[in-house]
Order: structure tokens, then C-alpha cells, then sequence
């Protein structure tokens, strides 16, 4: 069972949560104007030095640029996570997407691509379309993750006109578990291993194991630390929470 944790930008973050036994540790690059961060580099290697797994973000779509930033950073993983656009409405635009990472998968073969596919917060009439994005992107992806799209059920699934997502353009941090009994349909209907994200706490993360099957797990806000309000705040770790989601998963994955 691989345990995946995000948002992890600092070298002593990584090495507390490798230390608890997590497996990849997940990085973000903001933005294409300011993808160098010497400090990010460093927890990359970090990570590398002590044995788990890196996998890193970035929240743009400039091919060069994320070149540029695999080649600076050396990560084990590359992991897009855009919101795919509808296959009838914006054919155009997903062949894009395709083409840009099938592109990145030749040029960076010992580097492993992580394919976010969005699936609905609730059962969803065009769920079922999801299985379909699976199967276009299989061939280029070494890793499947489930993360949840904010979306209406009146509206087309994968869609630009979904409900707005937490960062504009890209599919995760909400906070809100996705439909488990379609991520469950894609575990079995694909041959890539397949990470359950979306809303993942110390307190379902077990149940999540249990209904999906999942190769791995990730959590980002569900073991954020909190502010005075309540509310995520975002880069930081709760590490009691991280604690008690590695041996809930460790767990249920020996039920």
C-alpha cells in the first residue's frame, strides 16, 4: 500500500513524514514565472537520500518550462493533474494534453508520470466517461490518481463549466472525497496502479482501502494543519495526523 502525502515543500517536513513511514512525498511548483526554488530542490533530494519517492506538480501547462523544471529538479515522478476538457466539446485541447505527455514520457524515460483523472464529489449520470479517459491515457502513465472535480450533475463531467475548482484550472485540495464507487470501477478496469485521493483522512482512509481497492493512498488537506478557524492551511502537516493515517492505511491494507 503506497502512502502519498502533499503538499510537502521543506526539507524537515519530508524527513518527518518519510520517518512515519510515507512513501512519495508530493511537491508543488506554483506557477511558470517562479518554478526555480533552490529550497524545493533540496527537499527533492532529500527525499531521495532517504529512500522514499518524489513526485512534483506543476501548476502550469508551458511544455519548456516543465522540461526545464524536471531537468532542475529530478523528481521520480511528474504529476499533471489539469482538468481534462470534454472529449466532444474540446477534442482540440485534449489532444493537447495527451500529446504534451506522451512528449514528456519519451524525453524523461526513467521518470514516472502520474495522471490525475477527476472524478465527481457524487455518483455522476457521465461517470462512467472517466473509465474512457483511462483507457487514452494508460499507455502513458505509470500512475492513476482519483481526485475529486467539484462539479454540478446537470453539467458535463470533465468541463471547464464544472464548479469552481480550488486552483483554477486543476483538480484537487478540496478537502471532499470522490465518488469511491467509481473509483473503484477504474481500479478494476485498469492495469495502472491506482492512487485514491480526494478528501483523505486518518479517520476514512481505512474505509477508503477497504471499498476501493486502491494501490496507494494520498492526502493533502486531510492532514493539513488547521488555523484558528478550523480551516487548512495549506504547506503545513499535522505529523499526529500523517501518524494516524500510515497506521490506519497499514493497517486495512493487511485486512
Amino acid at each position: 500500500m503506497i502512502i502519498q502525502v502533499y503538499e510537502v515543500q521543506t526539507q524537515n517536513e519530508a524527513e518527518q513524514l518519510i520517518s512515519m513511514g510515507v512513501d512519495h512525498i508530493g511537491s508543488v511548483i506554483l506557477g511558470a514565472d517562479n518554478w526555480k526554488n533552490p529550497a524545493l530542490k533540496d527537499t527533492i533530494r532529500t527525499v531521495a537520500e532517504l529512500g522514499a519517492r518524489s513526485s512534483l506538480i506543476p501548476l502550469f501547462s508551458d511544455l519548456n518550462v516543465i522540461k526545464r523544471a524536471l531537468e532542475y529538479y529530478q523528481p521520480d515522478m511528474i504529476h499533471f493533474c489539469e482538468i481534462l476538457p470534454d472529449r466532444t466539446r474540446q477534442p482540440d485541447e485534449l489532444e493537447r494534453i495527451l500529446h504534451q505527455q506522451q512528449r514528456i514520457k519519451e524525453a524523461y524515460p526513467k521518470t514516472d508520470v502520474m495522471r490525475t483523472l477527476p472524478i465527481p464529489q457524487m455518483p455522476h449520470s457521465n461517470g462512467s466517461s472517466v473509465l474512457g479517459y483511462a483507457r487514452l491515457f494508460e499507455p502513458i502513465s505509470d500512475y492513476f490518481l482519483t481526485d475529486t472535480l467539484m462539479v454540478s450533475n446537470d453539467l458535463p463531467l470533465l468541463s471547464q463549466s464544472s464548479e469552481p475548482q480550488p486552483v483554477s484550472g486543476f483538480v484537487g485540495i478540496t478537502g471532499v472525497t470522490c465518488d469511491w464507487g467509481l473509483a473503484k470501477q477504474l481500479v478494476a478496469a485498469t492495469r495502472i496502479p491506482v492512487i485514491l485521493a480526494g478528501g483523505i483522512t486518518p479517520d476514512n482512509v481505512a474505509e477508503g482501502i477497504l471499498r476501493v481497492h486502491p494501490a496507494g493512498v494520498d492526502s493533502c488537506t486531510g492532514t493539513n494543519a488547521r488555523d484558528h478557524q478550523g480551516r487548512p492551511i495549506r504547506f503545513q502537516k499535522d505529523m499526529n495526523k500523517v501518524k494516524r493515517l500510515v497506521a490506519a492505511a497499514r493497517q486495512a491494507a493487511t485486512t
